[in-house]
């Protein structure tokens, strides 16, 4: 499956993610700029995207334990998700997301 990712400057970033995969997880490994500190254990923020509108039903509603964590980063907004908690499936081949300004590693 692909993922396009916009990083913080703005550039574009086609992903190949592997099914059964965490979001968070292929966009670390390709060496984008994103935090990830707690590795995928909704423990942090630290991973945060905003979905693309065409793409929010595909994705789901964020549990309520995300929502809590996002309620913790100042630039949240209503298609904010947390990378980790977005697997990969053939359902969401062309995926598109933005990497926040909270989830840069500098």
């Amino acid at each position: 499956m692909i993922i396009h990712v916009t990083d913080q400057a703005g550039e574009k970033h086609e992903l190949e993610g592997l099914e059964g995969w965490r979001v968070m997880e292929v966009i670390r490994d390709w060496g984008l700029n994103i935090k990830a500190e707690c590795g995928g254990a909704l423990s942090c923020a630290t991973c945060h995207v905003y979905v693309d509108p065409d793409w929010l039903d595909a994705v789901g509603a964020p549990s309520d334990e995300e929502e809590d964590m996002l309620d913790s980063v100042g630039d949240v907004r209503s298609n904010s998700r947390l990378s980790c908690q977005i697997l990969c499936s053939d359902a969401l081949d062309g995926l598109k997301l933005t990497l926040a300004p909270s989830a840069a590693k500098d």
